[in-house]
């Protein structure tokens, strides 16, 4: 269950990637007209227009994404399957059709049924699809139906499993629906409370790769909070919406900086040079893109009492800016890019003032990671025990995506030893026969932020944001 969680995880990140775009033009059409949102001119009302196109559809780009990022071979079959039962269920429970079945009056159609085009059902609709593709994709039919045979026919069998689903939604969906939003109201009646526990869960979450689904209910429409596209359309309460991303932006600029700062000021003088790059270029990730993963892989593992004060500091940050006049938001982490370009979104709030605020929790992160390692003498990288080098470690900066990927498939155990190959935005996701031919050491000599092993059969490699270009020469070297 927890690979298949991890998985989907994974896949959530395929259309929350098509963000960053939204975010750019929607930031620059504001920029434009700060008072009319487009009113009072055609280029920013257009930039507005182009990046609410995929805002308000990202139900739509959940149920491709998650149907292609679940399925076996990322074959874009799956995606049109994740469409064909976006569009199936849909349709089928719109409020307009429910009023037809039970003849009465649209207006008399319970509210459920108003809000079916969601992230949720996106996702559901993604599941079904890569599921009947997974299954269905080398079906054999006779030589009369043979055009349907294979691919062909994982759309009919997709078609068919969405209307039982959609039969099934039909009955069950007020009450999903209305324990979501009793969910989300739950967390917005604590106020800052509430954004401090969602800040501190999603943080305590990474390394399962399951803060994407809590980030679901939060940032979409799934729980009536919808905290990210209230916060770019102007649809939310000035003062509230934004609450549960503005508390990212000191952890991730400036917070994990100062905490990579006080790893290196703690790493031994002979391992500091090594550590320099990684360190450097993990806290350039965070403050520019918010992507922390490089760093916090970092030190996950090799002190998590660490990461647990990580956690607990990520918390008391989103509960410090709920509590203040200040709200800023983003369309894909909480980097400086989002940030500048929020400045005049339609329920920005003060946004420099984030910026003392953030500088506060650089020296907070930096005091509180400085006495603890070197109080509790923790294996942060540069720190760990003298053993001997199993291989000569590469500085990542080389950009020799071919060297690295080499030295990973050693430490692997070998082309041999690998069934299946994935990435996501920053880690490599392997599959491997035998877990006891893996070597750590190997490894970790590529220059890596680390490894972990959530599976018997799994091995995750803490590449960073140029994984893909990792992923795609370790794919033609176990070709």
């Amino acid at each position: 269950m927890m690979k298949y969680l991890q998985k989907l995880g994974k896949s959530l990140m395929l259309p929350v990637a098509c963000l960053p775009v939204a975010s750019i033009v929607m930031g620059i059409g504001y920029w434009m007209d700060p008072t009319g949102w487009g009113a009072n001119s055609v280029a920013a009302a257009f930039l507005i227009k182009a990046g609410s196109a995929l805002i308000d559809n990202m139900a739509i780009l959940f149920a491709i994404g998650v149907a292609v990022g679940m399925s076996d071979d990322n074959d874009g079959t799956a995606g049109l399957a994740g469409l064909v039962s976006w569009l199936m269920i849909t349709t089928l429970l719109k409020p307009g059709a429910v009023a037809m079945y039970q003849g009465i009056d649209v207006t008399a159609v319970p509210a459920a049924f108003g809000k079916v085009e969601t992230a949720f059902v996106g996702i559901l609709a993604g599941l079904i699809g890569s599921s009947c593709y997974n299954k269905f994709k080398n079906t054999k039919l006779p030589d009369a139906l043979g055009f349907f045979s294979g691919k062909r026919s994982v759309a009919i069998v997709t078609a068919a499993g969405s209307i039982v689903a959609a039969v099934v939604l039909y009955f069950v969906w007020p009450f999903v629906y209305g324990a979501l939003v009793a969910f989300g109201k739950s967390i917005v009646s604590t106020g800052a409370v509430g954004s401090g526990i969602y800040l501190f869960l999603n943080r305590l979450l990474i390394p399962t790769g399951l803060h994407h689904a809590l980030n679901s209910v939060f940032w979409f429409d799934i729980a009536g909070i919808n905290d990210l596209g209230n916060f770019w359309s102007g649809k939310g309460v000035q003062g509230v919406t934004g609450m549960y991303m503005t508390g990212f932006f000191p952890v991730m600029m400036f917070g994990l900086p100062g905490a990579a700062l006080a790893m290196y000021h703690t790493a031994k003088d002979k391992n500091k040079k090594v550590v320099y790059g990684l360190l450097l270029a993990g806290s350039i990730s965070a403050f520019f893109t918010g992507v922390t993963e490089p760093l916090e892989f970092a030190f996950m593992f090799l002190a998590p009492g660490l990461y647990l004060i990580h956690a607990g500091l990520a918390g008391i940050s989103g509960f410090i800016c709920a509590l203040l006049p200040v709200r800023s938001g983003f369309n894909f982490s909480g980097g400086f890019v989002d940030w500048f370009l929020s400045f005049k979104a339609p329920m920005a709030e003060n946004p420099l003032l984030l910026l003392p605020i953030g500088i506060a929790f650089f020296i907070v992160y930096y005091v509180i990671f400085r006495f603890a390692i070197t109080k509790f003498n923790l294996k942060t990288p540069g720190r760990e025990d003298d053993d001997d080098s199993e291989g000569e470690f590469v500085e990542f900066a080389n950009n020799d995506f071919t060297q690295i990927a080499s030295i990973i498939l050693k430490g692997i155990g070998g082309k041999e030893n690998v069934v299946s190959i994935d990435n996501c935005v920053t880690r490599l996701r392997l599959e491997v026969k035998d877990q006891t031919k893996v070597n750590e050491k190997i490894i970790k000599s590529a220059g890596v932020s680390g490894m972990i092993r959530p599976g018997k059969t799994s091995v995750q490699v803490i590449v960073g944001t140029q994984v893909q270009f990792v992923a795609d020469e370790f794919k033609k070297m176990c070709k």
